[in-house]
């Protein structure tokens, strides 16, 4: 009789196991990174090995943890009236059980601030300056150190309620982001990054970052700033080298020429509009279908 209800808690279990894996509705390619999104950057590799050890130590302690608690329903369930043997004050197991988790604890919190900080240094000269100025509700991308036309302009693509600003970048090159706001708080956030960071007026907030491959990738706006906010996008375009270099030479020869952009991503065989979001409409007066 015990070995029968001992199976069954190991079918169980497994049917559990299965249903709780099933349920989350990640494909098979996400169960190695526990459903981790798929970066596009060093760093949010980086933050992905930190996520996948995270998940494999909370597992190693959840398998302890159930194997326990399910021993423990398994062959101490009261049986007659005689009180079992108590281990109260068992200072050997105190220690295990409180010391144990102290130093899970501390071992996560150590790769979480080295994590942390990699994410975050900036110490390492850019390739790449690019200064982004958000403004209600769109957005303004300066590529710093590309003259245009005349000294007193440089190399800019900016976003109006008929265009989504396209904010073109290398990959494998070093790139900083400059931000300033020109009115309340928003938030620069391209989610395969997994990265965001608070634009606040008056405060010149920048990171850092290397891209691994091409794409075109949705960007947003993370910081309820109004009305539009929802709509604020923008459209991360990662090129090759060479093709950034063609890019920002054609931008800033068509100086402020309102198709510029357009123009400019037409010239490295590109869509010239955004790809993963579009314009909206400011115009609250009209009403649409039902």
């Amino acid at each position: 009789m015990r070995r029968y209800r001992c199976s069954r808690v190991v079918r169980l279990s497994a049917m559990g196991a299965l249903v709780a894996l099933f349920a989350t509705g990640c494909s098979w390619s996400d169960l190695p990174r526990f459903g981790w999104p798929r970066g596009i950057t060093l760093q949010a590799h980086r933050m992905l090995h930190l996520w996948m050890a995270a998940c494999i130590a909370a597992l190693a302690v959840g398998v302890i943890v159930w194997g326990l608690i399910f021993w423990t329903v398994t062959f101490h369930r009261k049986k007659s009236e005689e009180i079992p043997r108590q281990t109260k004050y068992h200072h050997g197991l105190e220690v295990i059980y409180t010391g144990i988790p102290l130093i899970a604890v501390i071992v996560l919190f150590y790769f979480t601030a080295v994590t942390q900080n990699y994410v975050n240094d900036d110490s390492k000269k850019p390739d790449i300056t690019v200064t982004a100025v958000a403004f209600q509700w769109n957005w303004e991308f300066d590529y710093d150190g590309v003259s245009a036309q005349t000294p007193q302009q440089v190399a800019s693509t900016v976003g109006n309620s008929s265009t989504i600003p396209v904010l073109v970048l290398p990959t494998h090159k070093v790139v900083r982001i400059e931000e300033h706001s020109d009115d309340v708080i928003h938030s620069f956030w391209v989610p395969e990054m997994l990265f965001k960071r608070d634009v606040i007026p008056g405060v010149n907030n920048s990171f850092q970052f290397t891209i691994t491959r091409e794409g075109a990738f949705v960007g947003r706006c993370a910081e309820l700033c109004g009305t539009y906010h929802s709509m604020m996008n923008f459209e991360l375009r990662a090129v090759s080298p060479a093709d950034y270099e063609k890019y920002v030479k054609t931008l800033a020869g068509l100086g402020n020429a309102p198709d510029r952009q357009a123009k400019a991503l037409a010239s490295i065989g590109l869509p010239p509009r955004a790809v993963t979001t579009k314009p909206f409409p400011t115009d609250r007066t009209v009403r649409r279908p039902a």
